[in-house]
């Protein structure tokens, strides 16, 4: 390989690499998911290969376009399905509850006690016992609600989303299945018609599908 056409192809896979970022959504690299971190790892090895080719360059890049195209189809099944989204990427683990930690969800996400400490050190948390709630993210980062924050009781807990209640929220809220579907019903309400709800100071506030798609 002689060095103009080693300066083309370096071109051209930084271009092309350009492309595929634009073309797979602007997240952060820390807002990557594992399925999302698999994928750019791959495509990261396989450009390489690629590079390193002395025939067959063009051909060795066919695998990073199947893999750009496979990756925006699942893009768009998960803006369609939270049960295949969930699938993907998982869904956020409510690590401290009422200053409280949960070990059992800890061990279920294989999420050590150090990991735990390490992350809220990060947030300048000198102790467990300050924090009112810890979610872990499917990112792996740790989102944080002290107690003494003065917006404590502004927490929002999603409680529906895509048309799924999520359970597990509403019994955190210390709410029953009977007090939503109450709440709905007054409304003219099922779940599968509302996009997005969340608890706010006792009250459910709520956006229905046909709110967002106008």
């Amino acid at each position: 390989m002689n060095y103009l056409e080693l300066i083309i192809k370096t071109i051209f896979i930084y271009m092309l690499v350009a492309a595929i970022f634009r073309i797979m959504g602007k997240r952060e690299v820390g807002q990557l998911g594992t399925f999302d971190l698999v994928v750019f790892i791959l495509i990261a090895e396989l450009i390489a290969m690629a590079l390193e080719k002395k025939n067959g360059f063009i051909m060795g890049l066919i695998p990073v376009v199947i893999l750009v195209v496979l990756q925006i189809i699942i893009a768009k099944i998960s803006l369609k399905s939270s049960n295949f989204r969930k699938l993907i990427d998982g869904k956020p683990s409510l690590i401290i509850k009422n200053g409280i930690v949960n070990f059992k969800c800890m061990i279920d996400q294989r999420y050590t006690l150090d990991d735990l400490l390490l992350q809220l050190r990060e947030k300048d948390i000198r102790s467990i016992d300050e924090v009112e709630y810890a979610i872990l993210e499917t990112n792996g980062k740790l989102s944080v609600f002290k107690k003494d924050d003065k917006d404590k009781k502004t927490y929002p807990l999603p409680i529906i989303l895509d048309g799924e209640v999520q359970f597990d929220n509403l019994y955190t809220i210390n709410k029953t299945k009977q007090w939503l579907l109450n709440i709905l019903r007054n409304k003219k309400l099922n779940a599968e018609d509302v996009f997005y709800a969340f608890s706010k100071n006792g009250d459910l506030f709520i956006i229905k599908y046909d709110e967002v798609n106008k």
